[in-house]
């Protein structure tokens, strides 16, 4: 069986630029706002890409659990080279993702631990959140607010933020019991009094803050001013996408594709096999630009 995980980056620079690289050019391609990427990266995973949870499937960047990544791809995988996996992805009639085929089932939750296939997906499943929020809302999704629906998903999330906007005062744990029971610190403080909506939306947007002011301290190469450039620092916006254009990832991608041992016919790209798999995910980078 593959194990994308341990695929190298060569000449690619750190695991952590490599991350940061791959969550900016995330944000990029979806507009979901940077900060927002990296922090939710550093307080799900501290920016390990094969960071895997002991408690559940949850695995990556960003903890994706095996059927939300099975979902994800399945909606959004043909938009990035991964058609093969979202062709193999099926949904029974209680809603659950499936894939028939156990190894290739395996291949595609190995790509959780890709970083620039991590970024974009949760990228793009930010992106859905904000729209659905929106629409019920009737205004702009903040940040947090795409944290909110990370943690409580998109339908919690907007009944949180529809109370939160008329009464920002009304106790989160007399909304939401079942996860207040579950998450205590969350939504209770440290003398068991019950936060408000506003203390606990409050915590999370400090918690993002935190995680992506980090993140950047921690001898990265981007910050949120200049993240079009990747590594340029101190650019404004237009030199900022004059970098990141000169420094393409296809380059990355070519690359690592003449190392593989096995030469892959054209044929072969539209098949499910392991080097297809390798391939179409380092060429991840090359598309939606």
């Amino acid at each position: 069986m593959a194990n994308f995980a341990n695929i190298g980056i060569d000449g690619a620079g750190s695991t952590r630029s490599r991350v940061t690289n791959a969550i900016a050019l995330a944000s990029q391609r979806t507009g979901v706002d940077f900060g927002y990427l990296l922090g939710q990266a550093k307080m799900e995973s501290s920016l390990n890409p094969t960071a895997k949870a002991g408690t559940s499937s949850a695995t990556g960047l960003y903890q994706f659990i095996d059927q939300s990544w099975l979902g994800v791809i399945n909606q959004h995988g043909h938009q990035y080279g991964l058609g093969w996996a979202a062709n193999a992805i099926g949904q029974s009639s209680s809603g659950q993702y499936y894939v028939a085929d156990p190894e290739l089932r395996q291949q595609i939750l190995d790509l959780r631990n890709h970083p620039e296939t991590a970024s974009v997906m949760a990228a793009q499943h930010a992106a859905d959140n904000k729209a659905a929020l929106e629409a019920r809302l009737g205004r702009e999704a903040q940040p947090v607010d795409l944290y909110l629906a990370h943690f409580l998903g998109v339908g919690g999330a907007g009944k949180f933020l529809e109370v939160h906007d008329r009464n920002p005062s009304a106790s989160g744990a007399a909304l939401f019991p079942s996860a207040a029971r579950a998450n205590r610190g969350i939504f209770y403080d440290k003398a068991g009094n019950a936060r408000s909506l506003a203390d606990i939306r409050a915590s999370f947007a400090a918690r993002l803050n935190r995680g992506a002011d980090g993140a950047l301290d921690a001898g990265n190469t981007v910050a949120p001013s200049d993240w079009l450039a990747v590594r340029a620092r101190n650019a404004d916006l237009a030199d900022a996408s004059a970098a990141l254009e000169d420094e393409n990832p296809s380059d990355f991608a070519r690359e690592q594709t003449q190392r593989l041992q096995n030469s892959i016919s054209a044929e072969d790209l539209i098949r499910p096999q392991p080097q297809t798999a390798r391939l179409a995910y380092l060429m991840l980078a090359t598309l939606g630009r």
